[in-house]
């Protein structure tokens, strides 16, 4: 089956379970339905991608095709653009964004490339420039991902750190200040350093809080500094936490320990034998 072939069935079989007597679950469905599986089959596409399994990105990337296209075929349906404007659109605006590869324009690196990119988008497209170059980050995305955008879209124009020194040097700063949050909290009699966290936040919880969130930021920017994904980093964490916990359960399970707070000593005794494996 040719590329063509291929899309032209899957529209297709969108079409027909779209139609007056096909599938009632996907007749169902509106846009505003299948957010939520676009985002969960987005994250389940990025699993496959970390853990270089081609056959289940191969299925994820699958799972995307089918979601965009039944999104498109339901405006479709409603004569509000269709599928072909949809793969049209997209289309034009790559060769538009790409004068160095379909006309004559010559750039000298990456940066000139995506320079070129935004110019376009507000000479060519009609977008309006934003009031803030902060302001083209979306709102919509997740925090830890806002976070690493914004911090790129300032370093930009060179509002950064000189090298990562200045990077860790702010991580040590901030953790400082989420102990001196925390010891404050813990204070029964309210020190110094209490009565000062109370004056800049209403709560010493929201000072935490706070303090907690520039600390998270100041690593995802060191994370940026180093040309690390944050969240690529913290999956990885993610899945190397449920493999040695998951170690931990087999070996209590074996021995015939419970998993409880009093079995605390042995079960780091599994974790340091799994982190050894």
């Amino acid at each position: 089956m040719t590329t063509s072939d291929a899309f032209k069935a899957l529209y297709d079989t969108v079409a027909r379970l779209r139609a007056p007597d096909g599938c009632e679950w996907d007749r169902e469905q509106t846009p505003s339905t299948l957010r939520g599986a676009l985002i969960e089959e987005t994250y389940e596409c990025l699993e496959a991608i970390d853990n270089n399994d081609p056959a289940h990105i191969n299925e994820e990337l699958g799972d995307l095709y089918l979601l965009a296209t039944m999104i498109s075929f339901m405006h479709e349906e409603e004569n509000k653009f269709s599928v072909a404007d949809v793969l049209t659109k997209v289309n034009e605006k790559l060769i538009r964004r790409h004068p160095h590869v379909f006309g004559d324009v010559k750039v000298k690196d990456t940066a000139e490339i995506l320079d070129n990119w935004e110019a376009i988008k507000i000479e060519q497209e009609g977008r309006k420039p934003k009031d803030s170059l902060l302001d083209e980050v979306s709102a919509a995305l997740p925090p830890m991902e806002r976070s690493f955008k914004l911090q790129k879209k300032a370093a930009k124009v060179g509002f950064d750190w000189q090298d990562t020194e200045g990077v860790i040097e702010k991580i040590k700063e901030e953790f400082e200040e989420v102990k001196i949050a925390i010891n404050s909290k813990k204070s029964s009699h309210g020190g110094t350093e209490a009565q000062s966290f109370n004056k800049l936040y209403k709560s010493l919880d929201q000072a935490i809080e706070e303090e907690l969130g520039d600390l998270l930021f100041s690593v995802i920017n060191l994370c940026r500094f180093l040309k690390v994904e944050p969240s690529a980093a913290l999956r990885r964490t993610n899945s190397k936490f449920i493999d040695r916990f998951k170690y931990v359960e087999k070996k209590m399970k074996e021995a015939g320990h419970q998993m409880k707070k009093e079995n605390l000593c042995i079960m780091e005794k599994y974790w340091n034998e799994a982190k050894e494996i």
